[in-house]
C-alpha cells in the first residue's frame, strides 16, 4: 500500500471562479490544495503549511504577486518553495521578465486542463 503524501499546492487567486476550477482540476489531479484570495494570506499560509507548489496570481488585491513572491522569498522557511506565476499577462517577454524575478515557471491564463497538470507534474518533478 503506497502511504506517500500527497504534493501540497497553495493556489493564489483572487478569482472565485477561476481558483475554484484551479482547485477542482488540482485535486481530481491527486494533490492536495489550499487556497489563498491575497498576498498577505497567502504569505501566512506558506509559512504555515509549506507547500510543495505555490501558484500565484500576479493581479492580486493589495500586494500584487511578484511582492508576494518577494516576500516569500526573503523568509528563510518559505524561500525555496517553488513558485509559478499563473497570469494573464501573455505577452513577449513576459515569460522571462518573471522567470528573471525568480518565480520557478510561468503559466499564462486560461490554461486548460491538460496544460495545468502536466506543468504541474515537471514543476514537481514528478514521473510522467
Amino acid at each position: 500500500m503506497n502511504t506517500k503524501p500527497k504534493p501540497r499546492i497553495l493556489v493564489v487567486e483572487d478569482n472565485p471562479v477561476n481558483l475554484e476550477l484551479l482547485l477542482d482540476i488540482l485535486e481530481i489531479g491527486g494533490y492536495e490544495c489550499s487556497a489563498a484570495f491575497e498576498g498577505a494570506q497567502a504569505i501566512e499560509i506558506a509559512k504555515r503549511e509549506h507547500p510543495d507548489l505555490i501558484l500565484l496570481d500576479i493581479q492580486l488585491p493589495g500586494m500584487d504577486g511578484i511582492s508576494v513572491l518577494e516576500a516569500l522569498r526573503s523568509i528563510p522557511e518559505t524561500k525555496d518553495i517553488k513558485t509559478v506565476a499563473l497570469t494573464a499577462y501573455a505577452m513577449r517577454g513576459d515569460r522571462e521578465m518573471f522567470l528573471e524575478k525568480s518565480f520557478d515557471g510561468y503559466l499564462s491564463k486560461p490554461v486548460s486542463v491538460k496544460e495545468l497538470l502536466e506543468a504541474v507534474k515537471e514543476y514537481l518533478n514528478l514521473p510522467g
